[in-house]
C-alpha cells in the first residue's frame, strides 16, 4: 500500500513509500482510507511545533474515513463494507477526559490516517450517515467534533443564544453551521471581507474584519446591547484571548480550542473573578459525543464545507495551502475513489 511517513520534522520530508497493509487481530477492523483532512493540529505535528518528542516515522493526520475490509475475532459493532470515520481519541468512549483517554490519539503518539489502509480498534471507528461523501465524512473526527463538544457538551448553546466565532477555519465553521441549527445567533470575526460574506451565505449573522478593527471587543459588545457572548470559540490563542476575555459576557464561557496566533499570554485574572467568566479547554470529544453528533447531522443533512480536495500524491502541497490560510472550511486529501 501507498503510505506518507515523516522521518523529520519538516513538510519537505514528508514523503510517501510503499509499505506492507497493517496487520489485524482481535478487537480490530482493518479500514481502507478514502478520504483524510487536515487539521492545523496535524501542520504543527509534521512541523515539529507539537511534540518535539515524536517518535520516527510517523504516519500523520488525525482525520479519516473508509470502508471497513475486514474484521478480526469478537468484532461485532461492525461489518466489512461498513463506512466509517477513525476517532481522534481512540481511547476516550465517554466520561471525562483523562491521561489515559488521552493517549493513541491519532496522527500524534500513534500512527495517522494518511494511509491507504489503516488497523484500528473496533471502538475506535464509527459509522457515519449514508448521505455523507467519504471527502465530507473525513471532516467530521476532529473539526466537527470539536465545534459539538464547544457548542453542546462544554456549554449550554440554545435558541436566542450569541456565539462568536473567530475566523472561518474548519472549527469555526462547523460551529456555525451548528450554532445556526440551534437556533443561535453567530457574530464572527476574520481578516477577510470576502470570506465574512461567504460566512454570510452560510448564517452568519454578522461579521467584522478584525484588521480594519482590532478592538473588536467593542463591536461585540454593541452588538449584544452591551452584554457580550453568551459562548466564544477561542481559536486564536495569545493574539485574540485578551480580546475575548472582553467580548464574552459576564458568566458566559471561552472554550479555549486554538493557538493560531501564539501560545503565550499574560493571564488577566481580574476580569476572570468579577465578572464569573468559565475558560475551558478543549481537545476533541469522547466517542459518545462523536455519536450524539452524528444523531444531529442525519436528522439535520448538514453538508461540510470544504475548500479544496487535493490528490493523494500531492499531500505536501495541500499542508502547504493549509499552512497559507487562504483556505474556507476544510482542506481534504482524496487517497481512493469508489
Amino acid at each position: 500500500m501507498r503510505v506518507y511517513q515523516i522521518t523529520q520534522f519538516g513538510i519537505e520530508h514528508l514523503t510517501a513509500r510503499e509499505a506492507p497493509k497493517p496487520t489485524y487481530g482481535p478487537g480490530q477492523v482493518l479500514v481502507r482510507v478514502r478520504a483524510t483532512s487536515l487539521n492545523y493540529r496535524d501542520l504543527m505535528m509534521v512541523r515539529g511545533q507539537y511534540d518535539r518528542k515524536l517518535d520516527f516515522p510517523r504516519i500523520p493526520l488525525s482525520d479519516g474515513a473508509g470502508e471497513v475490509v475486514a474484521t478480526g475475532a469478537g468484532v461485532t459493532t461492525v461489518k466489512t463494507g461498513d463506512r466509517v470515520i477513525g476517532l481522534f481519541s481512540q481511547n476516550w468512549l465517554d466520561g471525562e477526559p483523562s491521561a489515559e483517554k488521552a493517549r493513541h490519539a491519532l496522527g500524534g503518539d500513534v500512527d495517522g490516517m494518511l494511509a491507504e489502509y489503516v488497523a484500528l480498534p473496533e471502538h475506535g471507528v464509527l459509522r457515519f450517515p449514508a448521505y455523507l461523501s467519504d471527502a465530507e465524512a473525513a471532516t467530521l473526527p476532529c473539526a466537527a467534533l470539536t465545534a459539538w463538544n464547544a457548542l453542546f457538551e462544554s456549554s449550554r448553546t440554545r435558541p436566542g443564544s450569541t456565539v462568536l466565532i473567530q475566523g472561518t477555519g474548519g472549527v469555526s465553521i462547523f460551529a456555525l453551521q451548528f450554532a445556526k441549527l440551534a437556533g443561535a445567533r453567530v457574530l464572527g470575526t476574520s481578516g477577510s471581507d470576502a470570506k465574512l460574506e461567504a460566512a454570510r451565505k452560510l448564517g452568519l449573522d454578522e461579521g467584522l474584519n478584525y484588521r480594519q478593527t482590532p478592538e473588536w471587543s467593542r463591536w461585540v459588545k454593541e452588538r449584544t446591547a452591551g452584554a457580550g457572548a453568551d459562548t466564544i470559540i477561542e481559536v486564536g490563542g495569545a493574539g485574540t484571548f485578551g480580546e475575548s476575555l472582553k467580548a464574552v459576557r459576564m458568566g458566559g464561557i471561552i472554550v479555549q480550542i486554538g493557538v493560531l496566533s501564539g501560545i503565550e499570554e499574560r493571564l488577566p485574572l481580574v476580569p476572570i473573578l468579577m465578572r464569573q467568566i468559565q475558560v475551558k479547554g478543549i481537545n476533541v470529544g469522547s466517542r459518545a459525543m462523536a455519536e450524539r453528533m452524528m444523531t444531529a447531522l442525519a436528522q439535520s443533512k448538514l453538508r461540510p464545507v470544504i475548500d479544496r480536495v487535493f490528490p493523494f500524491n500531492e499531500a505536501r502541497e495541500a499542508l502547504q495551502y493549509m499552512a497559507s490560510g487562504n483556505h474556507m472550511g476544510k482542506v481534504v486529501l482524496q487517497i481512493a475513489e469508489k
